[in-house]
């Protein structure tokens, strides 16, 4: 008997291997993410069951991601240095090191895990555990609550609007260490304007000797080893701030020398100065002097409701 034409054709077997590469040159044509409707278009041939395969082969072994993004789930290529860190761990365990990955060292809550990856925070919890045992990530207190903590890869350095910079240990204000810096730096400003006058230049050329600049600030106060922590030149700037506020010292900016240290191509010069009148009433409160008050707002790294110097003060 003839066949009818009507027949259903016999289709020939899937060549599964060419489907994953053709899935992995995608991944590679759009890094930012792959959806299923990239794939889909780009391989109409294949069933929807044929492609999830792929993908979950590809997933398996950890050559591809799958990630949450704005417009839904997507692909993403998996970097080899990352592969060979949760090797063996499963897919939820790479999504939750990935989204950990992604917050760099700022970190992320527990929260946004959960939100990101959409698991439930017993899931969560036990793949933290996973990765804090096997030393992936680290959990990292966070000065903007005592109770929160923030996780990011195991081996980077917290960012300072996670840990306070140098101005706090263990979640403490190190206010007697700020006071201590900030009477070695005006003591070298008051210095450099004592040599100044000793001159017995013209009073414009004393003026201008007067002024440093802060990487020399910084460079005093690192030979004095005065600090248990490393310093930057911009810690060192904050402190000068605050006698600024004092009314101690004044800045100018200067055009800085080709190859300087200077910032944007200008330099930030301090001189000692006696002031006019007295300090205000406001410059002798805590905030008058706080190195870290542009960070001072309900529910930041530091609050007025919850400063324990303010309440000195005020019961003071």
């Amino acid at each position: 008997m003839a066949e009818s034409a009507n027949a259903p054709v016999k289709q020939e077997p899937v060549d599964a291997v060419n489907l994953e590469s053709r899935i992995l040159e995608l991944c590679m044509e759009f890094p930012k993410g792959l959806t299923d409707a990239i794939i889909q278009n780009s391989m109409p041939q294949f069933d929807a069951q044929q492609r999830v395969t792929a993908i979950n082969r590809l997933l398996s072994t950890g050559q591809v991601d799958l990630l949450k993004s704005s417009t839904g789930l997507v692909y993403k290529l998996k970097d080899s240095a990352a592969v060979s860190k949760v090797k063996g761990s499963d897919h939820q365990e790479r999504l939750v090191y990935q989204i950990i990955e992604a917050a760099e060292n700022k970190g992320i809550w527990i929260r946004d895990i959960r939100f990101k990856s959409n698991l439930l925070l017993t899931q969560v919890n036990k793949i933290l555990k996973n990765l804090e045992s096997k030393k992936l990530i680290k959990a990292v207190k966070s000065v903007a609550a005592s109770k929160k903590k923030v996780y990011m890869l195991y081996n980077l350095e917290p960012d300072r609007t996670v840990t306070g910079g140098a101005w706090y240990s263990d979640q403490d204000f190190e206010s007697e260490f700020v006071e201590v810096l900030n009477q070695q730096c005006f003591k070298f400003l008051e210095q450099k304007a004592a040599l100044a006058r000793d001159s017995k230049a013209d009073p414009m050329a004393q003026k201008n000797a007067a002024y440093t600049s802060s990487s020399d600030v910084w460079k005093y106060i690192s030979e004095l080893g005065i600090s248990k922590v490393q310093l930057s030149i911009a810690d060192i700037e904050t402190i000068l701030d605050t006698l600024i506020y004092d009314g101690k010292v004044e800045r100018t900016v200067v055009a800085a020398a080709a190859g300087g240290d200077a910032d944007a191509g200008q330099l930030k010069l301090y001189r000692a100065i006696s002031p006019l009148i007295q300090p205000t009433g406001l410059m002798k409160t805590p905030c008058g002097v706080c190195p870290v008050i542009k960070d001072c707002y309900e529910g930041g790294a530091v609050s007025p409701s919850t400063c324990i110097y303010m309440k000195e003060w005020l019961d003071y």
